[in-house]
C-alpha cells in the first residue's frame, strides 16, 4: 500500500478548506468581530500543512487503488474534521476541543446534531462557517457514495451493479464530465433555494446560511429555534422542497434535466410514497393531539416528516409534544433515510427495496419449493452479491446502532435517551428523541466521552459502516 498516494490529495484538500475559512473571516472582519484573526490563522495553518503535503508527494504518489482509496475517505472525514474543528476551538466561543470536533464532524457529515446555544446572538462567522462545513460534507457525501465506493456491494449506491458490470450504471465513462454537471446542479439548488428564501422574507445572510444546510441536508441553522424563529409557512414548504430534492439521487436529478431515460426511479418513487404516507400518519397525530387550523398542521407534518426522512434536522415545533404516535413515527422515520446517491444519511430506500425484493423471493420459495425466482429492482435481477451486500450491511447497522447505545448507556445516559442519541448519529440525522437530545434540546450536557463516540459513529454512518471497519481488518494490511 502507497500512503504517498492518499497523502497527495489530503493535502490538496486542506488547502482548498483552508482557503473556505477565509469566508467567514471575511464576514467577522465586516461585523467588526475579532474573530476574523482566528479564521485567518487557521486557515493559514491548515493552508501551509497542505501546501507541505502537496509539495512533499506531488512526485511520488502512484495511482489509487481500493485499498487506497478506503485510507483515504476514512482520513479525510478524521483530518477535515479537525481542520474544521480548529477555528470553532480558537474562536470566542470558549468550547472544549472534544465539542469543538463533535461540531465540526456534525457538519461534514451534515448530521447537524449541535453542542451550541445562543446561535441567534453567535457572530456571523462561526454561523456562517457551520453552514459551509455542511455545504462542503453534503458534495463530498454525494461524491464518496456515488463514485469512490461502488465496489464494497453493500447496496448504499445505485452505481453498485444490478447485471455484473460496475461501470455499467455509470452515465458518463470518465469522472470529470460527471463532477462538471454534479457541481452545476448542487450550485443551482443553492442559489435558487436561497433567492426563494430571501423573497419569503429571510435576510440575505440567514438566506444563505439556510440554503447552504438545506441542500446539503445537514439542519444547522442561525437559531435556536431553527426554521421556527420564522413560523412562516412559506418558508416551511420551500424548505420541503428543496430537502425533497436533495434527498433524491442527483444522478436521477442530472439526466431529468438532461432528458435522458434512467433506470434507477423505482427508490425514487418508493421514497415519495414513505413521505406521503409518514406525513399522513403525522398529521392524524398532531390534529388529534391539537385541533387548530388543518392547513398549519399538514404543512408542520410535512415539514417534520421531510427533515427527519431526509436527516436534515429542522425543526418548527417540538413534535415530541403531539403525543405517542408522533414520538413512534419520527424515530421510526430517523432508522429510514433518504435515496442512495443523495446527500441524505439513514438505511437508503435502495437497501429497502432490495430487502423488501429478497424477502418476497424467500416467501415465495415457501410456499412453491420448487418454483425458481430472482430478487429483482427496476425489472432486473438482482445478483447474489449485492444482496449478500445489503443483508451485510443491514446486520452491521444493527449491531452498529446497539453496541454504541449499550455503550452510551453504560457512560450514564438513559435508555431512551443513548438508544436516540446512537441512531440519530448512526443515521446523520441531527435532533433525536428526549428531552435532552430531542429538536428543543442540544447534546452539550452529554458526557464528553459520549460525545467523542458519536463523533466516530456519524462517520461510521457516512462512510456506510463497512468502509470504516475494514480498516480494523489485518488482511486489509496484509500484503499477501
Amino acid at each position: 500500500m502507497d500512503l504517498r498516494a492518499v497523502a497527495l490529495p489530503i493535502g490538496r484538500l486542506l488547502i482548498l478548506i483552508s482557503l473556505f475559512m477565509t469566508i467567514p473571516a471575511a464576514a467577522d472582519l465586516m461585523a467588526g468581530n475579532p474573530d476574523w484573526i482566528v479564521f485567518l490563522a487557521s486557515a493559514l495553518v491548515t493552508g501551509c500543512i497542505g501546501c507541505v503535503a502537496t509539495a512533499a508527494f506531488l512526485r511520488s504518489a502512484n495511482r489509487f487503488n481500493t485499498r487506497e482509496t478506503l485510507v483515504f475517505v476514512n482520513a479525510a472525514w478524521i483530518v477535515f474534521g479537525l481542520a474544521g474543528a480548529l477555528p470553532l476551538w480558537l474562536s470566542g466561543l470558549k468550547i472544549s476541543f472534544v465539542d469543538a470536533v463533535f461540531e465540526a464532524i456534525s457538519g461534514l457529515t451534515t448530521t447537524g446534531a449541535t453542542v451550541l446555544t445562543g446561535l441567534d446572538a453567535m457572530p456571523p462567522g462561526i454561523l456562517l462557517w457551520r453552514s459551509l462545513l455542511q455545504w462542503i460534507g453534503g458534495i463530498g457525501i454525494v461524491v464518496l457514495g456515488i463514485w469512490l465506493l461502488p465496489g464494497l456491494r453493500t447496496g448504499g449506491s445505485q452505481l453498485f451493479s444490478i447485471e455484473s458490470s460496475e461501470t455499467s450504471s455509470k452515465p458518463y465513462g470518465r469522472f470529470e464530465p460527471f463532477m462538471v454537471r454534479l457541481l452545476l446542479l448542487y450550485g443551482v439548488l443553492t442559489c435558487a433555494s436561497t433567492l426563494l428564501y430571501y423573497l419569503a422574507g429571510m435576510t440575505f445572510f440567514q438566506a444563505v446560511n439556510h440554503s447552504l444546510t438545506t441542500v446539503s441536508t445537514g439542519g444547522f441553522s442561525t437559531s435556536d429555534g431553527s426554521l421556527g424563529q420564522f413560523d412562516d409557512l412559506a418558508i416551511y414548504w420551500i424548505a420541503i422542497v428543496f430537502m425533497l430534492l436533495s434527498s433524491l439521487p442527483f444522478l436521477f436529478l442530472i439526466t431529468l434535466v438532461e432528458r435522458r431515460v434512467w433506470r434507477d426511479a423505482q427508490q425514487v418513487f418508493f421514497f415519495l410514497r414513505l413521505v406521503i404516507a409518514f406525513s399522513l400518519c403525522a398529521f392524524v397525530a398532531l390534529h388529534l393531539h391539537d385541533t387548530g387550523m388543518p392547513f398549519r398542521h399538514l404543512t408542520l407534518s410535512v415539514f417534520h416528516v421531510v427533515s427527519v426522512v431526509t436527516t436534515t434536522g429542522y425543526a418548527a415545533d417540538d413534535y415530541l409534544q403531539w403525543g405517542n404516535l408522533a414520538i413512534v413515527l419520527f424515530f421510526l422515520l430517523t432508522f429510514l433515510g433518504g435515496c442512495s446517491g443523495s446527500t441524505s444519511g439513514g438505511f437508503k430506500a435502495f437497501r429497502m427495496l432490495l430487502l423488501i425484493s429478497y424477502i418476497r423471493v424467500l416467501l415465495k420459495g415457501m410456499v412453491r419449493p420448487h418454483r425458481v425466482a430472482e430478487a429483482r429492482y427496476g425489472g432486473t435481477a438482482v445478483s447474489a452479491s449485492v444482496i449478500e451486500g445489503v443483508l451485510i450491511f443491514a446486520l452491521l447497522y444493527t449491531m452498529t446502532f446497539v453496541v454504541f447505545a449499550l455503550v452510551y448507556a453504560l457512560a450514564g445516559l438513559d435508555i431512551e435517551t443513548a438508544l436516540s442519541a446512537s441512531i440519530t448519529a448512526l443515521a446523520n440525522v441531527g435532533p433525536g428523541v428526549g428531552d435532552i437530545i430531542g429538536p428543543s434540546g442540544t447534546f452539550q450536557s452529554l458526557p464528553e466521552l459520549v460525545k467523542a463516540l458519536l463523533s466516530v459513529q456519524m462517520v461510521l454512518g457516512r462512510l456506510e459502516i463497512l468502509a470504516g471497519i475494514i480498516l480494523l481488518t489485518p488482511d486489509f494490511w496484509s500484503e499477501r
